[in-house]
């Protein structure tokens, strides 16, 4: 156990040049020196940096590490610690709290149950692909496919009326200004409208219910008025914003990896597998962050009680301890055990409504368009390595 731990680094951010896909270089050279490294945060924080895989799934797995806004530091961008968090935001808290919307909410997010969904998702990805075929080529991928998707997807669990639905297109992504990914985005003007949006929702479906997830939510008497609008605000943005940058960067990897496209196309059977090796691949949600509650022994550090610990899922994914060849793309490979949807106390809930969409999605597209292609493959510019959901700002592509 060390006490005195070594000078702090600072995060390595910059992705290597012509190769979007694979993570900051640094990120390894850091691994294969130590899987917990002491970090400077972009506030100055002191804190540490976990780049393996075991030390990235045991933090995440640890209650004595917190997830809460106002204790952790954020290792993208130089805000410090938020703010508490709000009603319904189960994203941003910790036991006993967290336990009680998992609870309540995991047998409403099983697979069998979001397996039955895919009749309706499979009905949004045909009329994406119908509008697609209509325009003509070339189109703008995320516009006309990526976002619409998960966006009406989640519309339709939720039981956003039709004529309502292109009010969120707005907020689901907001101006690229780097200000998505803050903690703070959850009390902004655009999620104040969904909060106030969907309470008026819920108080119509507590009366008058349908068949959706928010009117069985509303009717269950679990949630008051600001939590349920709240958390069905929250879905809302989760649901969306990871998606729509799986389906856009998925697309543009299996677009530059020939064979990888051609055997998902000879074996559409393989979209189960592409999707997890996506996930692993691409790790769009990149980095998280957990806070020390009391001192904790780690990879043979100490790690002091208010320090934070950065948590690099894209390293853990591509970390050849865990995975042969991990900077492969291969859509063969067994998938188990990527970290792509998290881990532990917080697994995304939405994970199962994400992978069908995803299984749906990228077989039609290229059976639709079997020609398909990118229009200047060398000019796709990415989003900003501080946003914490990393994928592609614009996607044109032709057939």
């Amino acid at each position: 156990m060390t006490e005195t731990p070594m000078a702090p680094q600072h995060l390595p951010a910059a992705r290597p040049a012509g190769c979007p896909f694979d993570p900051p270089a640094g990120l390894a050279e850091l691994r294969g020196r130590s899987a917990l490294t002491r970090t400077r945060f972009p506030d100055g924080h002191h804190g540490w940096l976990a780049t393996g895989y075991s030390v990235v799934r045991a933090v995440l797995a640890d209650p004595r590490f917190s997830h809460r806004n106002d204790r952790r530091h954020w290792p993208l961008a130089d805000i410090g610690q938020g703010l508490p968090p709000i009603p319904g935001d189960m994203l941003h808290i910790d036991r006993p709290e967290h336990t009680r919307y998992r609870r309540l909410l995991a047998s409403r997010f099983t697979m069998r149950r979001m397996r039955r969904f895919t009749g309706v998702i499979t009905e949004i990805v045909a009329a994406r692909l119908d509008a697609m075929q209509r325009q003509g080529g070339p189109v703008e991928l995320l516009e006309v496919f990526a976002r619409p998707i998960p966006m009406l997807s989640v519309c339709e669990l939720l039981g956003v009326p039709p004529e309502d639905r292109d009010r969120f297109t707005p907020h689901v992504r907001p101006d690229r200004d780097g200000a998505e990914q803050l903690p703070t985005t959850f009390v902004d003007m655009g999620f104040t409208a969904m909060q106030d949006y969907f309470r008026t929702l819920a108080a119509t479906r507590r009366t008058t219910p349908a068949d959706d997830l928010l009117s069985d939510l509303a009717t269950s008497g679990d949630f008051p008025d600001d939590e349920l609008a709240g958390l069905a605000a929250i879905m809302l943005l989760a649901g969306v914003e990871s998606t729509t940058s799986m389906l856009s960067l998925g697309a543009f990897a299996l677009l530059t990896h020939p064979d990888q496209l051609a055997a998902l196309r000879a074996s559409p059977e393989l979209a189960d597998r592409a999707v997890e090796e996506l996930m692993r691949y691409l790790s769009v949600v990149h980095t998280g962050a957990r806070a020390a509650l009391v001192d904790v022994e780690l990879a043979g550090q100490v790690v002091k009680a208010g320090e934070t610990v950065a948590i690099s899922l894209q390293s853990a994914n591509r970390d050849p301890a865990r995975f042969d060849t991990p900077d492969e793309l291969d859509i063969r490979r067994v998938p188990g055990g990527h970290l792509g949807f998290g881990s532990g106390i917080h697994p995304c809930l939405g994970k199962e409504l994400a992978r069908i969409e995803m299984r749906v999605a990228f077989p039609a597209l290229f059976a639709r368009f079997p020609t398909l292609r990118l229009v200047d493959p060398e000019s796709v510019e990415m989003r900003d390595p501080s946003d914490n959901v990393y994928g592609v700002q614009k996607l044109h592509v032709t057939w």
